[in-house]
């Protein structure tokens, strides 16, 4: 076989791939950093002869034109996660929430709902024909195994991740070539609230932990305050650049890893080119599906299995809001309850949910009676352990609601303890 020539017979243009879509198909795209930007960008330009088209997506990084609102009924955008362009589109009417876990939606996908047309990104093929799906390996396999129709759009700027990254060009119908600069998120300068935050994080993890970190402010402080750490593993959702300074500083080793040892492991990567080219060709790093990373069972292998997720809200029963603004989708629970539910589930595991104990300049507290305005429960109160913020920690597990009460206004802002505890005598959670 003339691998060379299969790769030349695939090959159409951007135009082409998205004249092959048809009314009322569905379009599944590849996550984060990882989706086809030259695909999406020019779907929007059949708006006038296609109608109920889907195009699902987790964490679009780009403002796309079929968001528009003068694009409904011709496409709506499903969304596993939402980024800033759905949230902001929520209300033209182009744009629906698909509420899951990460660690099955790819397979719940594949079963009761396979898409017609999977869109990715990949690197120019090897010599023996293997391409790699580069930076997200979240639910990308199962559906390209269910889809119809396989296109993959090829950047030569992609990073060549190893793991289960892996396709060969025999498994896809088309490629489309569209080498352009990829995603860069660049890292949020922690705050002085969110070192405090992180500082009190970084007192529950002791050496030869693995972590699963996000992205933001508090995990960037979390990550400055674990320098000096030893034998730290990664097993996480998203790798990102904190991660690689921690590499860089000797405090990830993953040598006391007891799951895929000595090797940062991940379903996909977000961040800047710093960050891709460490991934790119390293044996260290290995990208899974998230049916593997996200899986409860598998994260409760690790040795001191530490998860750290933020939250936008914690009621005083426990339990926590990471996705709605009242009833407006904001992002999504992703994998949350996964990497909670895992590292409670690890000897030595801890699960922490960090948040500063305001927002909107100080005005409104994050700890809150209760939840109203159709907020979503992202973390159950049963599954809650510790909850940190700038004034301290809770550890939650295994309390009462009393004590819980006690411990959460303990660590809310001062300004509203008083009133936080009122409320709590009116809801008769204490007397």
């Amino acid at each position: 076989m003339d691998l060379r020539e299969v790769y030349r017979r695939k090959l159409i243009s951007i135009e082409e791939a998205v004249g092959k879509i048809e009314s009322g198909q569905s379009i599944v795209v590849a996550m984060c950093a990882a989706e086809p930007p030259g695909l999406l960008g020019a779907i929007s330009s059949r708006k006038d002869e296609l109608s109920d088209v889907t195009i699902m997506s987790c964490l679009l990084m780009r403002d796309y034109d079929f968001l528009r609102p003068e694009m409904r009924g011709h496409f709506l955008n499903e969304a596993w996660y939402y980024g800033p362009h759905s949230y902001r589109a929520h209300s033209g009417g182009t744009v629906t929430f698909l509420p899951n876990h990460l660690h099955e939606c790819g397979l719940k996908k594949k079963e009761l709902d396979p898409p017609d047309v999977f869109w990715g990104t990949a690197t120019p093929p090897d010599k023996n024909g293997y391409m790699s799906l580069s930076l997200s390996l979240t639910y990308e396999k199962p559906m390209i195994q269910a889809a119809k129709m396989v296109v993959l759009e090829i950047n030569e700027n992609l990073p060549r991740t190893l793991g289960d990254t892996h396709i060969h060009i025999s498994q896809v119908d088309y490629v489309v070539e569209n080498t352009v600069p990829l995603v860069e998120t660049q890292p949020i300068e922690p705050s002085d609230v969110e070192m405090e935050i992180g500082r009190n994080v970084a007192s529950l993890i002791e050496d030869g932990s693995t972590l699963q970190l996000g992205i933001g402010g508090i995990p960037n402080a979390v990550t400055a305050c674990l320098m000096d750490k030893n034998d730290l593993g990664i097993h996480t959702e998203m790798i990102t650049d904190g991660m690689v300074d921690l590499f860089n500083a000797g405090a990830v080793t993953g040598r006391r890893k007891t799951l895929w040892p000595e090797k940062m492991v991940g379903c996909f990567a977000l961040g800047t080119n710093k960050l891709y080219d460490f991934i790119d060709d390293n044996l260290g790093v290995e990208l899974h599906g998230g049916h593997v990373t996200n899986d409860p069972w598998n994260i409760g292998r690790n040795y001191k299995m530490v998860s750290l997720n933020t939250t936008l809200q914690v009621d005083l029963t426990g339990q926590a809001n990471s996705e709605t603004l009242g009833t407006r989708q904001y992002s999504g629970g992703g994998g949350a309850l996964n990497t909670c539910m895992g590292a409670q589930m690890s000897p030595g595991g801890k699960s922490i949910l960090a948040l500063r104990a305001t927002a909107k300049g100080g005005t409104v507290s994050t700890i809150v009676p209760c939840f109203k305005d159709g907020q979503s429960v992202t973390i159950p109160r049963a599954d809650i352990d510790y909850v940190v913020t700038e004034y301290g920690i809770a550890h939650l597990k295994s309390m009462n609601v009393r004590k819980r009460v006690d411990s959460l206004i303990a660590i809310a802002h001062p300004d509203f303890r008083e009133w936080l505890r009122s409320e709590a005598k009116a809801l008769q959670y204490i007397f």
